[in-house]
Parts: structure tokens; sequence; C-alpha cells
């Protein structure tokens, strides 16, 4: 790629995040000659990302409502500092359009999309509709929400004409919170009290819509970049199929469930959907795929760079963390020689500091060990160190294995030396699930879906 094009509106950017995609944000700023000023609580005072960036100031105590949710604090810094633009990664305010529209009042660059599109993307059931008037496919369900219990009734009998087993959504947020399945009407009551209830209190809306569920499906997601002008880049899948309570544990690409023909249209509707929305940046279109009757639904955009990103990378050669600041930059998006792309297999392992045991409990503590594997087709995107404390405070994933071979069976092969060599000590973590995940028949032979870990592999994590 070119040296960045001299842009006096984006020379200083503020990383409005932590961990290693705080970090990755610094790295990829230096590399096209960007000046990094990092944000952390006083419990990140000894990370990476903190020693990486030209300037670093404190923004708080550790909740993150006091330091990297604090909006006014954010843009304080930013001005006093002296940046013209801000990077929010992912977590914390990349989906937050309020601090979107925020950032373009203090004259800096949100490096994302418009404050609409998160908007209309974060709101589920209108992301649905606006799927729907693009001609992209979507799960049956309600035409509109359910706000209170005094709906319950009125979401009763919709749910009765789309069908059961029935799954209530919350509209705002994600992460799992704010849904129930119900089996049938009998236990719609209680799934629609305890939706709502959990909605509101996670997001402060408890709106909620319906959609049918299907029992056993693949996650299938397509990454996208847009430039805010109507025009897209899609790539090939990510199959995330490896969960535990609708949270991802193993992402791979290209899906192995998926063939040329599905993949073809995934990319076709995904691209209609960025460029309708003049969707500017990276993003992410996400479906579930029913293999038994071959069908693909729309569930949701993720208005930001995901956590699995690095498989794409690892596929196509890109960096798109860079990539985000040379389109906010008004760079045109990339030529792709697609030739000229490693292809091949990808597969990213997220390791958290989890008591995978005992049901996937946080395990806070001081780092003892690390000394993540090397070599050919390995890749570790980490911000930790030997000897860190690990807090209580954040998100659990304090490392992303990836590994990629020419096919699966090479990416596996070099996923299993990779994950017994991996030395992680002084918390509990996620590493032994790996080891025995990817020598699992069903993993193996591609037979799974989004509840397999809960169901094959319950013995194992209770």
């Amino acid at each position: 790629m070119t040296d960045i094009p001299a842009r006096p509106s984006i020379s200083r950017v503020l990383i409005a995040n932590r961990g290693e995609i705080a970090l990755r944000a610094v790295r990829a700023c230096r590399a096209i000659g960007l000046e990094t000023v990092a944000i952390f609580s006083s419990a990140d005072a000894d990370s990476p990302h903190v020693w990486a960036a030209d300037s670093a100031v404190c923004l708080g105590p550790p909740p993150s409502t006091e330091s990297y949710l604090a909006i006014p604090s954010v843009l304080h810094v930013a001005v006093k500092m002296g940046c013209d633009a801000v990077y929010p990664g992912y977590g914390f305010l990349a989906e937050n359009a309020e601090f979107a529209e925020a950032c373009a009042e203090n004259n800096l660059k949100f490096i994302g999309p418009s404050a609409e599109a998160i908007r209309t993307m974060g709101d589920k059931a209108r992301a649905r509709e606006t799927a729907k008037s693009f001609g992209v496919p979507v799960v049956p369900g309600s035409d509109g929400v359910y706000t209170d219990a005094a709906e319950a009734a009125k979401a009763a009998k919709a749910a009765k004409g789309i069908g059961f087993p029935m799954l209530l959504k919350a509209r705002s947020g994600g992460g799992g919170r704010g849904m129930r399945v119900t089996e049938d009407l009998d236990g719609f009551s209680e799934a629609f009290t305890q939706a709502t209830r959990e909605a509101e209190a996670a997001f402060g809306d408890g709106a909620i819509y319906l959609e049918r569920f299907f029992p056993k499906v693949r996650h299938i997601e397509v990454q996208v970049l847009g430039d805010g002008k109507g025009n897209s880049l899609q790539f090939d899948e990510r199959d995330c199929s490896v969960q535990r309570r609708h949270q991802k544990l193993v992402e791979e690409s290209p899906s192995p469930a998926v063939d040329e023909k599905l993949r073809a249209r995934l990319l076709e509707v995904s691209g209609l959907l960025t460029r309708g929305i003049a969707y500017e940046g990276a993003g992410t279109v996400e479906f579930i795929f029913d293999e038994a009757s071959g069908e693909f639904f729309f569930i949701e955009m993720n208005t930001r760079i995901q956590v699995e990103h690095p498989v794409t990378e690892m596929r196509t050669g890109l960096d798109l963390v860079e990539l985000q600041f040379r389109i906010a930059a008004g760079e045109p998006l990339p030529s792709l020689d697609t030739d000229a792309m490693p292809g091949g297999h990808a597969i990213e392992f997220r390791i958290n500091a989890e008591d995978w045991m005992r049901g996937f409990v946080p395990s806070p503590g001081r780092l003892e060990a690390w000394q993540p594997p090397r070599g050919e087709g390995i890749r570790l995107d980490a911000a930790v160190y030997q000897g860190q404390r690990i807090t209580p405070y954040y998100d659990s994933m304090i490392a992303k294995l990836i590994v990629h071979g020419r096919d699966r069976n090479e990416a596996l092969s070099r996923a299993r030396d990779a994950l017994s060599g991996f030395r992680c000590e002084g918390i509990a973590n996620t590493i032994g699930f790996h080891r025995i995940l990817v020598d699992e028949d069903d993993f193996i032979a591609n037979r799974i879906h989004t509840r397999w870990t809960e169901t094959a592999l319950a013995w194992q994590t209770d």
C-alpha cells in the first residue's frame, strides 16, 4: 500500500479502547504516519497500549462507566490533546451513535460509519426492515416491537402466527442479553417477561421483537468494507458456530458448510445492504444458515471491526484495521488481486481468562507464566505479558490465537501444535477447552451448530 495522503484533517488519533485492539490500532497508525493518543483507566496503567502510544492520558478509575464509557471525558482528552480523529475499535463506544455525533460536534472524525448507520443497524427491528428493503432474506418474525409487559398478549398472538419454537430478542444491544427461547405458547409469557426485564436492565430499552427459532443453525458472517459513498467490498464468509451462551469461541474462514453458490449469494446480499446504507469503514453482516433446508437469513449488522477479523486478514493478506484509517482519510477502497491473496483456511481461537470447566466463569488474577506459541502459520493478537494482573473489570478475552494453512486439515494440525505448546499459568483459561475441541470428531467432521458446545460438549463445560 502507498503512504497515506497528506490530510490535515487526520494527523493525530485518539484510541478510544484498550487491550489488543488498542495496541493493534496504535501499530496501524504508526505504519501510516499518524500520531496516537491512548486513554486508560487506573487499572490499565501498565497495559501495553499505554506504552506503545505517542501519548497517554488516564481517564479515571477502573469502572468503564467512569473511564472508557465516559463520553465527556473521552472527548475532553481528544480535544485537549489536539486530536482530529477518534478510533473506537470494538466494544465500549464503537456502536454508540450519540458518541459518533458528539465526535462530529467537536470537529473529530469518527473512524467508522455514520451515526445514522449505527442507529439504523443498532435497532435490531429497524435493521431487519432495512435489510428486507434491499432484498436481503430475513428470519420470519414480527413486523414491530413490543415494549413492555402490557403488550405480552399482543406479542403472544403474533407468535402463534409466526410459529414455534420462538426467539424473543432485544431491540437494542447484543451479546445474548435480552434473548429467550420458548418451545411453545405455554412458556411464552414467562420468556417475554424475562427478555424485557433483562433488555431494560442491560440496555435501558426493554423493547423486544420475535423471530422464528431454528434449533440447529450455523452462524455465518461476511466482512464488508464501505467508503461511505455507495461502494463496497465483501470477503469470503466466516463461520462462528462454536459458541457458548451466544458468545463466540472459535471462528474460521471459509465456512466448511458453504459452497460456491451459497457464498456468491451471501456476498451479493451483504454488498447490497452495505451500499444501500452508504456504509463507511469495516463492518460485518451476520446470518444464520439452516443446513437442513439450505436457507440463510439476515440477523444483524455489526457496525464496527469484529474480534474475529484476523481470519479474514490471514486469507486476504490485508490489514483491515489500517484500511479503516485509510478509508476515514478519504482513500478509495483498495483494488483486490484475488490471485495474489494467500487463500487457504484460517481459524481463530479466543483465549479468555475463564474457567471453562465451571461454565466459563471469569478468572481474573496474576498471569504467572505467559509463553505463546510460534511457528509457520501461527499468529497471536494479544496485549498481555507475564506478571500482569488480569483485572475483573473488563471483557475476559486476553488473546486471540489464529492459525492458517493451505486447507482446513493443515490449519487444524497447526492449531493442535500451537495449543499444545501454549503456556498460560496463574489464571484459569480456555486453552484447555480448545485443545479438546480440535480433536473432537464432530468438529473435525464439520458436524456442528450454534448450540453444539452446550449440548455435545456439555459434560466438559459444566
